[in-house]
């Protein structure tokens, strides 16, 4: 009983893992920004106020213009996919860097794509063993089998450990390579009055989640393995 009780709860945070994964991974709110722009124009000396919001994850990069009160909401026009009608998006690694900035060499340019090509290969390594594992589990089930449950188990794991690499590169590349202060002070030589605002979206935080699951039903299947292999002495 207790042991079917662990089968079937690794199952589940399993199969939840994976979903928050598919997820995460496949939305593009892992980063949002919000630029504020409040430049002096014309003859009388007037203030325009212009609204950007973006929003990008691993595979697209998404801008589009709003206003005031938009940005004093902003938060639920990310959330939502209702936005703008001058919404455009661009595939995330035409545009290696978090925003749509212009002013990098070439090598700061070459280094990002060869950042985001190494967590994109440990990404999709990931979702390759997470699938194994699932495969595992699922053959080990007819048979009791305490290698497969092991294996699936560790794969479970490894995945997790994968994933959590992916969500670490992420951050490091967000704080590292981002340079938002320089970004600001390229802004300010054309408008005094810029500010940006930045935060990790709900794709983000549904990846630490995933992560926990995926490794909370590695160590039951890593149990369930081990209980199976004791009563079979």
């Amino acid at each position: 009983m207790k042991l079917s009780v662990g089968i079937f709860f690794g199952g589940f945070f399993g199969a939840l893992g994976i979903l928050f994964f598919l997820v995460a991974f496949g939305t593009d709110y892992w980063l949002l920004a919000t630029e504020v722009e409040r430049c002096s124009e014309g003859l009388n000396d007037t203030t325009e106020e212009k609204v950007i919001f973006h929003h990008e994850g691993f595979f697209w990069r998404c801008w589009f213009d709003g206003n005031v009160d938009e940005h004093a909401n902003s938060i639920w026009k990310f959330w939502y996919t209702n936005q703008s009608p001058s919404k455009n998006c661009t595939h995330a690694y035409l545009s290696p860097f978090p925003f749509l900035r212009n002013g990098h060499n070439s090598t700061a340019y070459d280094s990002a794509i060869i950042f985001r090509g190494f967590w994109s290969v440990i990404m999709l390594l990931g979702v390759v063993i997470v699938v194994a594992a699932s495969f595992f589990i699922i053959c080990a089930a007819p048979f009791g089998s305490h290698v497969l449950y092991k294996v699936g188990g560790g794969c479970f794991i490894t995945a997790g450990i994968l994933f959590t690499l992916v969500v670490v590169m992420y951050v490091i590349w967000v704080q590292a390579m981002a340079n938002i202060e320089n970004y600001v002070n390229m802004k300010k030589t054309d408008c005094l009055d810029f500010s940006i605002y930045v935060r990790y979206g709900w794709s983000f935080i549904l990846a630490p989640v995933g992560i926990f699951f995926v490794m909370f039903s590695g160590m039951l299947f890593l149990l369930v393995g081990r209980t199976i292999y004791l009563h079979s002495d």
